[in-house]
């Protein structure tokens, strides 16, 4: 069985690329992509496959039923893409100004499609029920996943598996971790309202610029001070907005940053304490604030039966050369939301282009794959898929 997966997958590779290539050159953002959703749905009405659109807003999922009785098992791709400009010089080049896939999504659906066209072939010798999740607007927060959960995409399933194609990882390496994988991605923004005036009049003023920068500084005692070491967080400002002429001192100021962490308590922590600095920063400048925490996406817990199991997989593969036990990755992914509600595990599959020192990273103009990357995702996922009814 695992020779003909194997097989049919290689034989449908061009396929694979044609598909990804297309997606590339078409891309659609977060809450976006009709005719992505659209794509995708036809793809599975053309092979006969039962197929639901609309799942939670534009997600869709199908579900092939194998001869014999078994597990349902999920397998989970994302399709959305990111406002930024593609500029790379490839045929494949998006053809969306300022809209491109930098961050694999495309890659995902191509694997995930060929993979269930393939098992649709075997499906007389397969056990079980698989079930094809294909997700909109992994990028954004609230994502797709919650409201795909809500409209049942989980129902009935007993495991799930997905991967990310990682371009900074060699191409045939599989990186797993047991528990925490990937952070939890919380927003924070900040607004400083001080009073404005002439810049050659400072004492009558009271400068939200000043108690701003001074802000960004204390925030940063959180982790270095304030954090237990053994614990991992991040807090970032990546936003400090206050314009005004050069002799003007304003009376306004915002700061936007992010917050990463993998401990819930350590979470709650910190966007209390971000408040609590606040407050004492702008009592010192006779200022006030507003302060708005927005949390996004959990951490990626992974489960570890699950886990060892895709690395046993994961052996079976002629084309991968390294398994290996993944860092834990301060980025943020929605697949979280599933195994808060089934087991399972997400993990890194190595894409790094060919011939190139170093790739360009996620969410990079320029980032691309080695879309040989995507036919070891199939394989990986496929035989996970099949072996679990093996393990029952």
């Amino acid at each position: 069985m695992i020779n003909q997966l194997f097989a049919k997958l290689e034989d449908y590779y061009e396929e694979m690329v044609s598909i990804r290539r297309f997606m590339h050159q078409h891309p659609e953002l977060s809450f976006q992509e009709y005719n992505t959703a659209q794509f995708v749905k036809e793809f599975y009405e053309n092979l006969g496959i039962a197929v639901k659109g609309n799942v939670g807003g534009n997600g869709v999922v199908a579900r092939i039923n194998g001869k014999l009785p078994g597990k349902t098992v999920a397998l989970r791709a994302d399709f959305d893409a990111l406002p930024i400009q593609d500029e790379k010089e490839v045929p494949y080049k998006s053809l969306v100004p300022g809209v491109m896939h930098a961050c694999g999504h495309d890659g995902h659906t191509a694997t995930l499609l060929v993979l269930a066209k393939v098992l649709n072939e075997l499906k007389d010798e397969l056990k079980g029920n698989y079930v094809f999740i294909h997700q909109h607007a992994e990028e954004y927060a609230p994502g797709g996943a919650v409201t795909m959960i809500e409209d049942g995409c989980l129902d009935g399933v007993d495991v799930i598996f997905g991967t990310h194609l990682w371009a900074s990882e060699p191409t045939g390496t599989i990186q797993y971790r047991t528990g925490p994988i990937m952070a939890a991605a919380d927003r924070f923004e900040i607004e400083i309202q001080g009073k404005g005036g002439h810049g050659a009049q400072p004492h009558k003023t009271k400068d939200a610029i000043v108690t701003a920068s001074q802000l960004v500084i204390n925030l940063q005692q959180i982790v270095s001070r304030k954090v237990n070491p053994v614990e991992s967080a991040v807090v970032t400002v990546g936003s400090f907005l206050a314009d005004n002429a050069f002799n003007v001192i304003a009376d306004k100021a915002k700061i936007i940053g992010t917050v990463r962490t993998f401990n819930d308590e350590v979470r709650q922590f910190i966007e209390e304490e971000i408040e609590r600095i606040i407050k004492g920063t702008c009592y010192l400048s006779d200022s006030t604030y507003n302060y708005l925490f927005e949390r996004g996406y959990p951490a990626v817990v992974n489960h570890a039966k699950e886990t060892e199991f895709l690395k046993a997989s994961a052996r079976e593969i002629p084309e991968i050369i390294h398994i290996e036990e993944s860092e834990p990755q301060m980025g943020g992914e929605d697949f979280s939301y599933y195994l808060k509600k089934v087991p399972g595990t997400f993990f890194f599959t190595g894409a790094k282009p060919p011939g190139k020192d170093s790739s360009y990273p996620h969410h990079h103009p320029k980032f691309d794959i080695d879309e040989k990357a995507m036919l070891i995702a199939a394989k990986t996922l496929g035989t996970a898929a099949i072996r679990i009814h093996q393990s029952e």
